[in-house]
């Protein structure tokens, strides 16, 4: 998700969902399952949605040009003796600006970069479910690998 790209993995596991919940078809528990289903694909949908980068790299790159333009421009206004205190405040403005548009580019991409959310919720999530299976099918090997890639029989 870091790269705002999606794994294939899940689409899989709810067209299994899907093929399984046919044969509940009438029973109670299938509206339950289905609505879960549904949800878990809303969700996953949002974090997709939250993963992608909403400026575009062409805007990010024009702020960093114009950036550049500014400080060469103001480096070249300024005065050529006792310019101490000029170049200092040019210097500081540049980190500044600088530092601004890294954190907006970072906070744009919340699962990579020096902000870098973990998927805590998706991962105790997994964690419940392992421990589920193995505690009602303690024989069986869990059906998918550590990427989510269903294990050939």
């Amino acid at each position: 998700m870091a790269d705002g790209e999606g794994s294939p993995a899940p689409s899989v596991w709810s067209t299994g969902f899907r093929q399984t919940f046919e044969s509940l078809a009438g029973q109670p528990v299938f509206g339950m399952l289905v609505a879960a289903d549904n949800k878990r694909s809303d969700e996953r949908e949002e974090r997709l949605t939250q993963a992608t980068a909403s400026i575009p790299a062409a805007i990010l790159w024009f702020l960093l040009i114009t950036l550049i333009i500014t400080v060469v421009a103001l480096g070249v206004c300024l005065p050529r003796r006792k310019n101490r205190g000029q170049i200092l405040t040019l210097v500081v403005i540049t980190a500044l600006l600088t530092t601004a548009l890294c954190i907006i580019r970072d906070v744009d991409r919340p699962f990579g970069g020096i902000i870098d959310v973990e998927p805590t919720a998706i991962s105790e999530a997994e964690r419940q479910a392992a421990r589920d299976f193995t505690a009602n099918h303690p024989a069986a090997e869990l059906p998918c690998d550590d990427q989510g890639n269903r294990r050939t029989v």
